[in-house]
Parts: structure tokens; sequence; C-alpha cells
């Protein structure tokens, strides 16, 4: 069964923010500069923060995963959308 993630970094050096970001890039739904949305299974979970461990410098860098509930609202206020353009979500 997969569940619902937020995943946000905050990465010092700009050589590993890059390299974050692209590792996340197909795994998720890129909603802000260092916030990806993710549906992941507890395997895929678990690859990520071992992927990202090797990628960030612990005293430095801050990743967070936040689970999310399945029936939640989304608040967005500001610039930028909701869900990038042509992206669908579809929750089971």
């Amino acid at each position: 069964m997969k569940s619902t993630y937020l995943i946000a970094y905050d990465i010092k050096d700009d050589r590993r923010l890059n390299r974050v970001h692209r590792y996340l890039k197909g795994r998720g739904i890129h909603l802000q500069k260092s916030v990806f949305y993710c549906l992941l299974s507890q395997e895929e979970i678990r690859k990520i923060r071992q992927g990202i461990s090797e990628l960030i410098e612990e005293r430095e860098d801050d990743v967070r995963i936040y689970p999310l509930l399945i029936d939640f609202e989304a608040i967005a206020m500001g610039q930028g959308e909701k869900v990038p353009g042509g992206v669908w979500i579809y929750l089971d």
C-alpha cells in the first residue's frame, strides 16, 4: 500500500542541492523550490531515505519527510499553482 509524503529540504551547498533535487525529480511532484509531494510504498520511502542520506552532509543540511493524511485539503497562498499544470493526483 502506498502513502503520501511531503519531502522538504534545506541544503547548504548548491552542488548537493542540485543532486537532491535531481534524485527526487522522478519520484514525486515538484511543488516548490525545495518541496516534493510523493506517493510511495514503505520500500520506496526506505530507498529514498537511504539515497538522500548518501547525497547530503548531515551536519549542514536538513531534510524532512512528512507523512500526510489521505483526506486533506491543501491551502496554497501567494504565487504558484497548487499542483503544476498538466498533473493530476489520484488517491485510492
